[in-house]
């Protein structure tokens, strides 16, 4: 702990506030009751945003990458042709698969796994129940020294609550056989605050092949205050999930009539899932404007995915179906000194501190039948570390101007392990490799309620350990981000928030080691760039809205095309509150027209998702507590619509040849969910 008490004074020593040194060690500690105070969050870019639990906590349904199209240009998807894995995320022209260039946290512990087995930095967010997220931090860009790996295109972190003050019991109930089961409550929320929640959910989804999806979730969580200037929490979680899958479908063979729209090739796709949490947060705050943080973390995981893209291109008799298997073991945290005071009279905070992780994994890819199987082509150990020292600073030299930037510095070894002697594919071997990764952010204003951005970054994600093992290209891919932007209330703190920002990013290396088939894909540099607008707040009265739209052009260097990269990307939501306890939230989301393969000769089409959601609290009057009830149309308009759509080459049982073809989820159609909530 040596090292950490040497923080410590450092910050102590480069940010002394006012009066340490004339504080006198025998005065009597005072009790000060706890005060509440409600201000703006500071932010360093005009893209980073706070996304508060009321704008969407309306919706019940229950999947958590929905909340994400709160943030403007971000869209998530199902492409299993059912639920129950990582979405796939689209962001700031990234086709982020399941989280590649996205970084996801749930109260500071990372979700992303590193050297998965189905694609690199998957981001699995099932485990999370909505309904305790009491907000959603977001930062696009690389520009804060804290964030690292996978933090290329953003970062959002899902911060959980200490306590409700009502509990809530939950049922609801729609189409596709859909159930969802929801029990929130908080035991003791004086000194030691609780919070218990548990989730249970099955659908059958739209498919004729049943989804069979079933979800399970636990929550446990204890905040308390052991020394009154501190604050411990302590959270476990527990996820469970297994699903039957539809696949991506050929076009070709809906539109000869081969299959449904909802049918499937393969109807033996599906996996299951388990991960198992626990963290700890501890932070505590000296008289003299510091504070030392210790962050920990553990994870336990086992994945099981069964697939089958390209139907019977390799082996006309069984299939080309492969099992993807992954169990790990993960702990890490981080440690750190804040101090703010006054650098030479000058309003200022500084913040050093190491991030550390450790994952430690089994990986394995073999074909399957019918989810029996036949061999193996990957058998794998991995342990990859990662050690993250980091320094943080932000002046203010006058009130129109403040700076923020700081350095961080990544460290990685991999270690990968062969086990299979006999496999075609043996990835295997161990090395090293370092980043260094500057920040700076200048703020300016507010003039005129008006507040001006410029900012740059690098960031970077790795790649996956096998690959690097391999030495197939530099096993950390640097990335670097420029943006310019402001954010304005021309009506006031109250009224509507307008936000505007241009950026640029610049990626070393598109590499990606391909789950799917065992192999390293070499891709190139890329570069993006585009613009967001923003309209946020509360319009008139009863009436607030959210919208945005996003504009994006994704290529790389040479000038080809970055395959699933969306030019234009929109949402809006318009949220009424009603007399009388009804609540009404009218949703648009849309995703335009992207190129499937470099050479834009095949696109996938653009869609638009119109949802309904109603709740309305009931006039009865209970011994304890209230009701409400809730209504959720999904696709209104009932809409035909893909989620996600692939161009590659596969063969059908009839065909004497692979065809290249549009491989594609079909989206759901309208679907009715409601229920009711008991508030205790």
């Amino acid at each position: 702990m040596t090292w950490v008490i040497v923080l410590a004074v450092l910050g102590g020593l480069l940010f002394p506030p006012p009066h340490a040194l004339s504080h006198d060690p025998d005065a009597a500690d005072l009790e000060v009751p706890e005060v509440d105070v409600v201000s703006e969050r500071a932010v360093a870019a005009s893209s980073q945003q706070f996304i508060p639990d009321r704008e969407y906590l309306l919706q019940p349904q229950g999947r958590p990458a929905q909340v994400l199209r709160l943030i403007p240009g971000f869209i998530a998807v199902e492409h299993s042709g059912g639920a129950g894995k990582a979405d796939q995320y689209f962001l700031r022209g990234f086709d982020a698969d399941h989280g590649t260039d996205v970084a996801f946290f749930a109260d500071g512990m990372p979700i992303n796994l590193r050297a998965h087995a189905h694609g690199q930095g998957y981001a699995d967010l099932n485990f999370i129940i909505p309904e305790t997220i009491e907000g959603l931090d977001v930062h696009k860009g690389a520009y804060l020294p804290e964030h690292g790996d996978f933090a290329t295109a953003g970062a959002v972190n899902f911060r959980t609550r200490q306590v409700v003050q009502e509990g809530v019991v939950q049922a609801a109930g729609g189409q596709f056989d859909t159930q969802r089961y929801l029990l929130l409550f908080s035991p003791i929320r004086d000194k030691v605050r609780t919070l218990i929640a548990g989730e249970g959910y099955y659908s059958n989804g739209p498919f004729q092949n049943d989804n069979r999806y079933f979800r399970a979730n636990l929550l446990g969580k204890m905040t308390m205050n052991p020394l009154g200037r501190d604050e411990l929490s302590v959270t476990g979680t527990f996820h469970k999930a297994q699903w039957n899958g539809s696949g991506e479908i050929p076009l070709r063979a809906v539109a000869d009539g081969a299959i449904d729209r909802f049918g499937a090739i393969d109807p033996s796709e599906g996996g299951r899932t388990i991960r198992s949490t626990a963290r700890m947060n501890y932070h505590y705050d000296n008289p003299s404007g510091g504070r030392f943080f210790a962050n920990a973390y553990a994870q336990y995981y086992t994945f099981d995915l069964y697939t089958n893209f390209t139907f019977f291109a390799n082996d006309p008799i069984n299939g080309d179906g492969f099992h993807q298997s992954d169990r790990r073991v993960i702990s890490g945290g981080d440690v750190g000194y804040q101090q703010t005071g006054r650098l030479l009279g000058v309003p200022s905070s500084g913040t050093v501190g190491v991030q550390s992780r450790v994952d430690d994994i089994h990986a394995r890819l073999g074909p399957q039948f019918r989810r029996n199987p036949l061999g193996t082509t990957v058998d794998s150990d991995i342990l990859e570390a990662s050690y993250a020292p980091f320094f943080k600073a932000e002046f203010q030299p006058a009130p129109w101007i403040r700076l923020a930037g700081g350095v961080r510095s990544e460290l990685f070894t991999f270690n990968v392990r062969n086990r299979c002697e006999t496999c075609a594919v043996q990835p295997g071997g161990r090395t090293t490799s370092g980043l260094v990764l500057p920040k700076a952010n200048l703020i300016l204003g507010p003039w005129a309620a008006t507040e001006l951005f410029l900012n740059y970054g690098e960031g970077f994600h790795s790649n996956d350990a096998r690959s690097a093992a391999a030495q197939a290209a530099s096993p950390l891919a640097r990335s670097k981000s420029y943006e310019a932007g402001l954010r304005l209330r021309p009506w006031g703190a109250d009224g509507l928030e307008l936000i505007a920002t241009a950026w640029q990013m610049d990626l070393q290396s598109e590499l990606v080691f391909v789950g799917d088939e065992g192999t390293t894909e070499i891709r190139g540099a890329s570069r993006r760039r585009g613009v967001e607008f923003a309209a946020r707040g509360r319009i008139w009265g009863p009436f607030s809205v959210n919208s945005s739209v996003t504009y994006t052009k994704a290529e790389f260097r040479n000038g080809d095309a970055i395959p699933l990269a969306p030019e234009v990307t929109a949402y809006g939501a318009l949220l009424v509150k009603w007399p009388e306890g009804l609540t009404s939230q009218l949703q648009a989301t849309y995703l335009g027209v992207r190129p499937l393969i470099e050479d834009r000769s095949a696109k996938a089409p653009s869609w638009i998702d119109v949802d309904l959601s109603e709740r309305y609290r009931l006039p009865i009057k209970l011994p304890h507590g209230r009701m409400e009830a809730f209504l959720f149309i999904q696709n209104l308009l009932n809409t035909k619509w893909e989620q996600a759509s692939f161009y590659f080459a596969s063969r059908l049982c009839n065909e004497a040849v692979p065809v290249g073809d549009i491989h594609f989820v079909p989206g759901t159609p309208r679907m009715v969910m409601g229920g009711l909530a008991w508030y205790f």
